[in-house]
């Protein structure tokens, strides 16, 4: 039998979940898929939307002061003699790029804020993966220094700051050292985020956490260097598909144009991010591919094709987990599915499900319903069982979702 877990089963047994119950869902999946991120994202986007500005950040409540919430974030890091930040398990180009940018940022400003006789904060950052080993494709980042392993992480951190996790469980095993914290400021861009933190910096109309990250940073009063501008733009890359998905917006390209100034060449960016892999990837996608499966009937009439890739097919090639998160970008491809799924089983023999929608399904909708979490076009969940399994909940879940409002990727 397939086993999601004691919130998968209470969602299935209630009803399909509705959309101001995945605002305040947990997510516990954001498959870091190449180009691509997953976080609930239910809320339509506000009224221009896309001109917002650093001030426009709606928060995860509707009466947040926003103005107060940047100060007392600036503030807080500002005065800290020791500041931790920390991103989300498994994490894609937006969670690590921001967190590094921003780590960058603190270093350069030194003691800026803080009395002249004070030396400059200590910097901490880190995620909470056992074991820890930074994504084969995000290594290309500058920064890669400033990360320590979580076991070095303070239990109990002055100021913590969050990127991209919009559950504290997100952060794996940091999520004690986060509820400890004494100042706990969350950056984020999931509308599914309710504020777990002290200080909630979260943008839901944002297309990526480094559009919220490049804010933090300008308030800081910090100039854009290269090695800033690096991070920053690989979240932005990352979660807009290189500026293909609907949340691309004037503020996007505006922000893109900002970080290109500073000398980063958007090419060897997109090298690293998209195009390249070991030459083993080749015979796994030849593999994966030729299970895949097209199910015209199904997603409610709008096409399902999916596949697996197990332990074994990487096993043969010699391949980390992380080589399979790319291959959910082929399968989406097919002109006749509006769902792409790819299951992907980790070293604990665990599957990984990747969802994609190109806008008639709400595949947030169907994985949060299952335990898991994403923006109405991608999405994912962690589940026990068969494959059969699986596919079959989800295409139940699948069945009887609504249509999709086309916000994220």
């Amino acid at each position: 039998m397939i086993s999601l877990g004691p919130q998968a089963l209470s969602a299935i047994a209630r009803r399909p979940a509705t959309a101001r119950e995945i605002l305040t869902v947990v997510t516990p999946e954001h498959p870091p898929a190449q180009g691509q991120s997953s976080g609930a994202d239910a809320r339509e986007p506000r009224p221009d939307a896309s001109a917002a500005g650093p001030a426009a950040l709606p928060g995860p409540g509707v009466g947040t002061d926003i103005g107060a919430e940047w100060s007392r974030a600036v503030k807080a890091l500002g005065g800290a003699a020791e500041i931790c930040l920390a991103c989300h398990v498994r994490p894609d180009g937006d969670a690590l790029g921001s967190m590094l940018a921003v780590a960058h940022a603190l270093r350069a400003r030194g003691s800026q804020e803080r009395a002249p006789s004070s030396p400059p904060a200590r910097i901490v950052a880190s995620f909470g993966d056992q074991p820890f080993e930074i994504p084969r494709i995000l290594r290309f980042l500058p920064g890669a220094g400033l990360l320590s392993p979580p076991d070095a992480f303070p239990e109990r951190p002055q100021v913590m700051v969050t990127f991209d996790a919009a559950r504290a469980d997100r952060l794996g095993t940091l999520e004690a050292s986060a509820r400890a914290a004494d100042e706990l400021i969350v950056l984020d861009h999931h509308a599914s985020n309710a504020g777990f933190g002290t200080v909630n910096l979260v943008d839901p109309a944002a297309a990526a956490t480094a559009v919220v990250a490049a804010d933090l940073i300008d308030r800081m009063g910090v100039e854009l260097t290269r090695d800033i501008a690096m991070g920053l733009y690989a979240g932005l890359v990352t979660d807009t598909g290189s500026f293909k998905y609907p949340t691309t917006s004037p503020r996007v390209h505006e922000l893109a144009a900002r970080l290109l100034r500073t000398g980063i060449e958007p090419g060897s960016v997109a090298r690293e991010l998209w195009d390249r892999s070991p030459f083993g990837f080749l015979g796994l996608l030849s593999a994966v591919l030729g299970r895949a499966r097209l199910e015209p009937a199904g997603a409610a009439g709008h096409g399902l094709v999916w596949t697996t890739v197990t332990r074994s097919d990487r096993a043969v090639h010699g391949l980390p987990f992380d080589a399979a998160e790319s291959v959910i970008d082929v399968v989406r491809r097919t002109d006749e599915a509006d769902v792409a799924i790819v299951l992907k089983e980790d070293d604990e023999g665990r599957w990984q499900v990747s969802a994609r929608s190109k806008g008639a399904a709400n595949v947030g909708r169907a994985c949060v319903a299952l335990g898991g979490g994403g923006h109405s076009l991608a999405a994912g969940f962690t589940a026990h069982g068969t494959a059969a399994e699986v596919m079959s909940a989800l295409r139940l879940q699948l069945a009887a979702g609504p249509a999709a409002a086309v916000r994220g990727p």
